[in-house]
């Protein structure tokens, strides 16, 4: 991807993610985002492809109140993220007893991104093996080419959410993928909650790979080994001004999407995000 030379302001690329905000239906949707004040989101294709009898009007409405959908996520079935090790056991497409289901409804998911005019999906991979002599290496090298593939004959690219490998296996593993429509979702709350390295770090690391970042905080597990706390944007061991100074040394040119997947005051917690952003790169 070549990136444009010309600066464009972070607060002119915040966007939403539509799941944070749990809507029941697309009014309810925008009705949190008119809340909010952006308009721009990241919409979540599982319900969609789930209750499309309810999510119909979603594009309609879209259009009709002047909202962007900049990309998509889909999720895959089957996942526990009870502990570390149980996500890493049922994360994403690398189990065999959750393959051929997830494959059905990512096609479906990838039609329903191609009806929407989406250039850019995410998701979860799973945990990645660290080396090619791994023995899932080569059936997990095949699975994410399959689903890239079926992306790229619509256009669309694909991006793997950061956060359950180092930014080091991540690129490794990337490199050795060579297929041109697969990117990074980077989201540095997730390097925190895995513990799997400095967010800023690891942004120069994936820098040619990023294609689109979350914003979202967290703070790192006491105790090695169990999940780190996901807690409210500029709460938590995120440098943002150091993030986004760093973007912008990079070049990059994607959206940020404000994504808050804990506690009870979801918009309260977004429309804190959005200021903090503000706040933070308003001498950028």
């Amino acid at each position: 991807m070549i990136f444009p030379m010309a600066y464009i302001p972070f607060t002119s690329r915040l966007a939403v993610c539509s799941w944070s905000l749990q809507p029941e239906n697309p009014e309810q949707l925008i009705e949190h985002m008119k809340a909010i004040g952006l308009k721009r989101i990241q919409c979540a294709l599982d319900p969609i492809r789930e209750k499309p009898e309810v999510w119909r009007r979603f594009p309609d409405l879209c259009r009709e109140q002047g909202f962007d959908l900049v990309s998509g996520m889909f999720g895959t079935v089957g996942e526990d993220y009870t502990t570390l090790e149980t996500i890493r056991r049922t994360g994403g497409v690398v189990p065999d007893a959750t393959w051929e289901q997830n494959w059905a409804n990512i096609q479906a998911s990838a039609n329903t991104a191609r009806q929407l005019g989406l250039k850019l999906v995410s998701f979860h991979a799973g945990f990645l093996p660290h080396e090619a002599t791994d023995p899932s290496f080569a059936k997990l090298t095949a699975r994410i080419k399959q689903i890239a593939l079926l992306f790229a004959g619509f256009g669309i690219q694909l991006a793997f959410e950061t956060g359950q490998e180092s930014a080091v296996t991540l690129k490794a593993f990337l490199d050795q993928l060579n297929q041109p429509n697969v990117g990074v979702n980077f989201d540095p709350a997730n390097m925190i909650l895995y513990d799997k390295g400095d967010p800023i770090e690891s942004l120069r690391v994936l820098n040619r790979y990023i294609r689109q970042c979350h914003v979202k905080d967290a703070t790192r597990a006491k105790v090695p080994g169990e999940w780190g706390v996901e807690v409210a944007t500029g709460t938590g061991e995120v440098d943002w001004a150091a993030f986004f100074r760093t973007l912008k040394e990079l070049n990059f040119a994607g959206y940020c999407c404000i994504e808050r997947e804990a506690g009870n005051q979801r918009e309260v917690d977004i429309r804190a995000a959005r200021a903090h952003v503000e706040k933070v790169t308003q001498t950028l």
